[in-house]
């Protein structure tokens, strides 16, 4: 019998046994049951007889539940205990801790940070639209018993709706006491019994570590109101009580994802994977996304998003990792469409996010606009909006807007370097180099400082890449070396073989490819998108054009994708080089209109204005001289401030003057 299968069974039987023993019910909505030492209330099937306070429209608010024992082992654990028991329910919705936070944030709100009360749970209440409030406590009884006590209460009217009491006699059988009381408030607060039955997984088959589950509730609370990194010791305390508990694995995944260490990521989201069966159907869908996720096996991931929403329609998390992969994909249309239904469930910080990144990717600028001051009316703010703000301010020529987000990152650890990185790819864009170098120093230098040493190979990868595009071969070649020296990361990897294939040192970018394809056999985007793309930069420059079209005919279905590092359409614009080589102007023109067309994908990165040159030339190899010569002087404006020294650009004046 499995972990999950013994624990049902166990409270399966708590429960019929509380039954026969129970003092019957009335008919009221208000039951209780006070019978005292180890009894459980009522039945499933005589709580059915009771009115129900909710429908499966409703949502309800967590408070905390109280710890009157002096015993801190309790202090977070229930309420975790409880979030994750309540959780596994289709029917009920529970005000996500997200949205609490955001909710508490607002005006005549309440710092997102400490003790949620019962008093400031049903103030939240109110002001989320929510229905209940379940809030609860645990104290001391004679006997050297300890008495659980949930509670559900109106918001509105304060009413009492359910009250479920518990009383063991050892410590170790709380948790114990919680599932059984959970199963019993589900029912009462008018859940089928069909749907209690198909999702009753108690949370003592995760773990029956109270110690454990409290470390794993303080990671979870920290990470949402201090971010990733004061998170990590808990969990990893958490994982050392019991080693069988799967989501402390999971949630460590997802940081060290954040990381930037995806060799690490994997790993945890491993040992979640391998564990998965002993939670809730919820938890299990979670932890396989991650697990999916850091395989980078998209296809099953998708699956499992739908899945997911098919199981949990009201879930805002499978809505929004759906969206994740089709914009991965280069699925922009689908990918909006899920992200707005994600933000109609929930409409967070990264809710608006997300739309808004998608809709500068479609060049719906208005939309996006309007979608940004939304979010921060609604009082949303923080790096992802501000980076969103940023391209937007590119796209439409704002250097002032563009100013006051460097200036609003200056100083933050974590978010400086990457607002220092944007405005080197905007430097670079218009051709001055010198300033994107030091704009790059200055951002490696703040990751390192920041302890990220991961992101900081990442700003230097992108540079080398800059480098390579504009013909500063060594320095490129140098750079890539000086990415890989401050790390060994999938990313860092990648973009640093890429960088030497586009430099011409096709055969180190041919043995990174090779660890790449080892180390991540699964990886969708790698195999379809990356490696492919990078296959072909190696055979251009081996002059190789039949092979280097055919190794892109595998990345153009995906050549869209937005999201992973360095995307911005470069299968497009490989393959219109390439059809330059072969001396078709025009079909190399089609491919680089593509980049034209999409500035809001391609963005502030140099491609998107050497594709004007690029332009240009085929233009004149497909005869047409006129418009050949305006797009030559397009770019020659738009690099007019740039330095001389660029070996692109003397290239492109002397083709210039050799058009007749």
């Amino acid at each position: 019998m499995n972990q999950i299968a013994y624990a049902r069974l166990r409270l399966y039987l708590r429960v019929l046994l509380s039954a026969w023993i129970a003092t019957p019910l009335t008919t009221n909505v208000l039951a209780q049951s006070d019978s005292g030492t180890a009894t459980a209330g009522s039945s499933l099937a005589r709580t059915l007889a009771n009115a129900a306070p909710l429908t499966d429209t409703d949502t309800i608010v967590l408070a905390d539940v109280d710890n009157n024992t002096g015993e801190t082992v309790f202090d977070g654990a229930l309420k975790q205990a409880l979030a994750i028991e309540l959780g596994q329910s289709p029917f009920l919705t529970v005000l996500s801790d997200r949205k609490v936070g955001e909710s508490l944030a607002t005006p005549g709100g309440r710092a997102a940070t400490g003790r949620i009360t019962a008093d400031m749970s049903r103030d939240l209440c109110l002001r989320a639209g929510s229905k209940v409030v379940i809030d609860g406590t645990i104290s001391n009884a004679p006997g050297d018993l300890y008495r659980l006590e949930l509670v559900a209460v109106a918001c509105s009217s304060r009413e009492t709706l359910v009250k479920e009491q518990r009383e063991v006699k050892k410590r170790e059988e709380v948790l114990e006491a919680l599932s059984e009381a959970s199963l019993s408030l589900r029912t009462r607060l008018g859940e089928p019994l069909a749907s209690v039955q198909s999702f009753d997984v108690p949370i003592e088959a995760a773990t029956s570590s109270l110690e454990a589950l409290k470390n794993y509730s303080i990671g979870v609370a920290l990470r949402r109101e201090q971010g990733d990194t004061p998170t990590v010791p808990y969990l990893k305390r958490s994982i050392e009580l019991d080693p069988n508990f799967p989501l402390p694995y999971a949630e460590l995944s997802a940081i060290y994802r954040n990381f930037r260490e995806p060799a690490v990521a994997l790993e945890y989201a491993s040992k979640a994977y391998g564990l998965r069966d002993r939670v809730t159907e919820r938890e299990k869908l979670k932890i396989t996304g991650t697990y999916l996720m850091a395989t980078g096996d998209l296809e099953r991931e998708i699956e499992n998003y739908q899945l997911w929403q098919s199981k949990y329609p009201r879930d805002f998390q499978p809505y929004n990792n759906l969206g994740n992969d089709y914009a991965f994909t280069g699925q922009l249309e689908k990918s909006l469409a899920e992200y707005e239904r994600a933000l109609l469930l929930m409409p967070s910080l990264i809710s608006y996010v997300n739309v808004i990144g998608i809709d500068i990717n479609l060049n719906r600028l208005d939309a996006a606009r309007a979608e940004l001051e939304e979010a921060f009316a609604n009082k949303l703010d923080g790096r992802y909006l501000r980076q969103n703000l940023y391209w937007l301010a590119f796209l439409r020529g704002d250097a002032a807007q563009m100013e006051q987000q460097i200036s609003w990152a200056s100083g933050r650890p974590g978010d400086e370097d990457v607002f220092l990185s944007m405005e080197s790819d905007t430097e670079a864009y218009y051709g001055r180099f010198v300033k994107a170098q030091d704009f790059t120093r200055r951002a490696v230098t703040s990751a390192v400082r920041a302890g990220s040493k991961e992101t900081a190979a990442l700003w230097q990868g992108n540079s080398a890449l800059r480098m390579a595009e504009v013909g500063q071969i060594a320095l490129a070649r140098k750079e890539a070396e000086s990415a890989l020296a401050l790390s060994s990361g999938r990313d860092v990897e990648l973009i640093a073989a890429f960088t030497l294939a586009r430099a011409g040192d096709g055969s180190r970018a041919k043995a990174l490819v090779d660890k790449l394809e080892k180390d991540y056999p699964t990886d969708f985007l790698l195999k379809r998108y990356w490696l492919p793309t990078i296959s072909a930069a190696i055979e251009f420059d081996a002059g190789n054009v039949s092979q280097a079209l055919d190794d892109l005919r595998t990345a153009a279905p995906y050549e869209m994708g937005v999201g992973t590092f360095v995307d911005y359409l470069y299968p497009a614009y490989v393959r219109g080089q390439v059809f330059l080589m072969a001396h078709q102007g025009d079909a190399a023109a089609a491919e680089f209109q593509k980049l034209v067309d999409h500035s809001g994908v391609v963005s502030n990165f140099v491609t998107g204005a050497l594709v004007r040159l690029e332009l240009a030339r085929a233009y004149a190899m497909a005869g047409q001289t006129s418009k050949a010569k305006a797009t030559y002087k397009g770019f020659f404006t738009l690099w007019k401030d740039a330095d001389h020294e660029i070996p692109i650009l003397k290239r492109a004046k002397t083709e210039y003057s050799a058009l007749r």
